[in-house]
């Protein structure tokens, strides 16, 4: 059905494009069984330095020593980082930090071959008659921008990241925060000339569909096999399948 009101769609991930059981069930639990092993062969590699300084930072400690009481190097600060990187997993924290260290395990995992993201069979076709139809896409997760190139890169259907415009991360914002999709949506404009109004997001979180209306962008709530039910009310449609978003083509 053809819906000429947006020109750019922008996607969350997990639960949206992607199964959450696949982030929960694959992508974390190779998280933890290789945290320890990574830190120690790459305790002296400046993206793993930045990742865990960044997670001290978030601890509200100015560097590693502070928070954790020695150099990455040093077996009990690595042993220290361990617990603590499972104690925000637990408490799914999506702290910036935590999804940097993440986002370069699991580089690992992809580029062996260990993972293959999961990616829902109504997604590709879709992104295709969007791509025919001049509709620009974008993600914004999450998960660190690397974390995403590295799971469109290397997901079942091969490499999807040709479709994608940008990425962006906890780095623009809280995804619960209008300011977020503000400056997304200015981030935009300025790439594509498209207003935030001619944007579609699409999120199975109602908060996040929330601060991106209240910011002036379309919305659509992703209803998918394994995702939280959806008990507040709330004014987005409801789509089971990207075929229920109309597209162009525009003239």
């Amino acid at each position: 059905m053809p819906d000429p009101t947006f020109r750019g769609v922008l996607l969350d991930i997990e639960g949206t494009t992607s199964s959450i059981s696949f982030v929960f069930d694959i992508m974390f639990p190779y998280v933890r069984e290789h945290v320890a092993e990574f830190l120690v062969e790459n305790a002296s590699d400046a993206s793993c330095l930045d990742a865990c300084q960044h997670i001290a930072r978030d601890a509200g400690e100015a560097n590693i020593e502070q928070c954790f009481g020695g150099p990455l190097t040093s077996a009990d600060v690595q042993a220290a980082i361990v617990a603590h990187v499972n104690d925000l997993m637990d408490r799914d924290v999506k702290a910036t930090g935590l999804k940097q260290l993440q986002g370069l395990i699991w580089e690992s995992g992809f580029r062996s071959g260990s993972m293959s993201a999961h990616v829902y069979p109504d997604v590709v076709p879709a992104m295709k008659r969007w791509r025919d139809a001049g509709i620009r896409m974008w993600i914004y997760s999450s998960g660190s921008v690397h974390a995403q190139k590295l799971f469109f890169g290397h997901s079942i259907n091969g490499s999807l990241l040709d479709f994608f415009d940008g990425h962006w991360d906890t780095q623009v914002g809280g995804k619960k925060e209008a300011s977020s999709y503000k400056s997304i949506a200015e981030q935009i404009n300025a790439s594509s000339g498209l207003g935030v109004g001619d944007v579609l997001f699409v999120s199975d979180v109602i908060e996040e569909l929330d601060a991106a209306s209240s910011a002036g962008m379309q919305t659509r709530l992703a209803i998918r096999p394994g995702n939280r039910p959806v008990e507040e009310p709330h004014e987005h449609q409801r789509i089971e399948s990207f075929d229920a978003i109309g597209y162009g083509p525009f003239t």
